[in-house]
């Protein structure tokens, strides 16, 4: 921000101005990962949390190194297929009662073992007939 003073006689004005030069006011890279099919025993009624059920995940996670600074190095990002591995082992892992829970859990395990800023995951169920689905969306971030 640059200052001017304007010299109106006795009275003195400041006017503040905003440069609007190069700077940057780019979003944070993201790696996007849309339909990862999930397999957790979830849900209230006793019946429905007996077996293991079909869930899909979208997540959106953003890494700590942007996208340019990678130097086309693996270990440098986020491992998406590891991730989803990981994911996947965890929603397997135990029953949960809410899919919230397992949105909540999924989106703590992401940021706690992965080098990210921030992640959302969207979890879809398939159990009520006049539905699509219903979904839950969990955002966390460092910080």
């Amino acid at each position: 921000m640059h200052g001017i003073v304007l010299d109106a006689g006795r009275d003195k004005v400041r006017l503040n101005v905003h440069s609007t030069g190069m700077e940057s006011h780019a979003e944070p890279d993201e790696i996007l990962i849309r339909g990862l099919e999930l397999w957790s025993q979830v849900g209230v009624p006793d019946a429905e949390i007996a077996s293991p059920q079909r869930l899909l995940a979208d997540i959106s996670i953003r890494p700590k190194v942007a996208f340019e600074a990678l130097g086309d190095d693996i270990a440098a990002t986020i491992d998406y297929d590891e991730l989803c591995r990981r994911l996947s082992e965890l929603a397997a892992s135990r029953p949960r009662r809410l899919i919230e829970t397992l949105a909540a859990d999924l989106a703590s395990v992401a940021l706690a073992e992965y080098p990210a800023i921030s992640v959302t995951i969207e979890i879809r169920k398939f159990v009520l007939a006049q539905t699509e689905f219903v979904a839950v969306r969990c955002t966390r971030s460092i910080g």
